[in-house]
């Protein structure tokens, strides 16, 4: 299958990096460069006709389940979230505030559309491998989505849900990788190397596929294609930060506090404002 033509992945991408940017200035924190390199993945999820859900009914049973393993990453949900009309715009500006429902990490009790609260890292890939087992049991026809960061994959309970999951040959499940090669405070190759990652994957009995996040039309593509039969895995190469050249790859912007005044401004010029 191809991609929808009238997705414009740079348009909306520049559209969530602006409002990321607005909510890290009204709560005066937030982790910048995580989000920005998750939110083509997710746009691609959410806006790329794959995700069956419905914002006006989100605990709609047949819905299709994401999982943002990479709960630290949320920022990059929330606009897309609220975007679709999970809830009202205005709680974006309350990010991180005691009046608002959006905290750093994602909540499930608190934020319609939120599966499962994330952020203890390697906990979602197993969360996600019990709802697609409860679905195939109770003979449910909804897909269930993992978005998994890098560092994380370090995680043992990684490795132990893939097995699981293998095992039980869930074809209902999607494991989706942002694999921007950087945690917090250094390489993934020199914290711990996950590569070669593809065929580790491929051991663990997953049907893998890899995608350049310069072109997100390929996920897209991949997403679209019906499963073969177990569990599958994309590895999407992201870049930490994507979007605005002086954050790319810059580990100061894993989490930041309060931007400057030339920060904020430098941002808008790069996304055009």
């Amino acid at each position: 299958m191809t991609a929808s033509p009238t997705l414009d992945f740079r348009a909306l991408g520049r559209e969530t990096r602006r409002a990321i940017t607005e909510m890290v200035i009204a709560a005066g924190r937030g982790h910048v460069g995580s989000a920005f390199s998750l939110i083509e993945i997710l746009l691609a999820l959410y806006k790329g006709g794959v995700l069956r859900v419905d914002p006006k009914n989100p605990a709609w049973e047949d819905r299709d389940r994401l999982i943002l393993s990479k709960g630290h990453g949320a920022l990059a949900l929330y606009p897309i979230l609220s975007d679709l009309g999970f809830f009202p715009k205005e709680e974006l500006l309350k990010y991180c505030r005691r009046d608002g429902i959006l905290g750093g990490h994602p909540e499930h009790l608190k934020i319609p559309g939120v599966e499962a609260s994330t952020g203890a890292l390697g906990h979602g890939l197993s969360i996600g491998i019990g709802m697609a087992l409860a679905g195939r049991m109770n003979k449910k026809g909804f897909r269930v989505y993992v978005v998994l960061g890098d560092g994380e994959c370090d995680e043992g309970s990684i490795w132990e849900g893939a097995l699981h999951a293998s095992k039980h040959k869930l074809a209902n499940l999607t494991a989706i990788i942002d694999y921007n090669k950087q945690q917090s405070y250094s390489d993934v190759a020199e914290v711990l190397p996950l590569e070669p990652f593809a065929d580790k994957w491929k051991a663990f009995g997953f049907e893998v596929f890899e995608a350049d996040m310069d072109h997100p039309e390929r996920l897209l593509e991949i997403l679209k294609t019906p499963p073969a039969g177990k569990p599958r895995v994309v590895i999407c190469h992201t870049v930490k930060g994507k979007g605005v050249s002086f954050i790319e790859r810059n580990l100061s912007w894993h989490h930041k506090g309060k931007l400057t005044d030339q920060e904020v401004e430098n941002i808008f010029n790069e996304l055009e404002i």
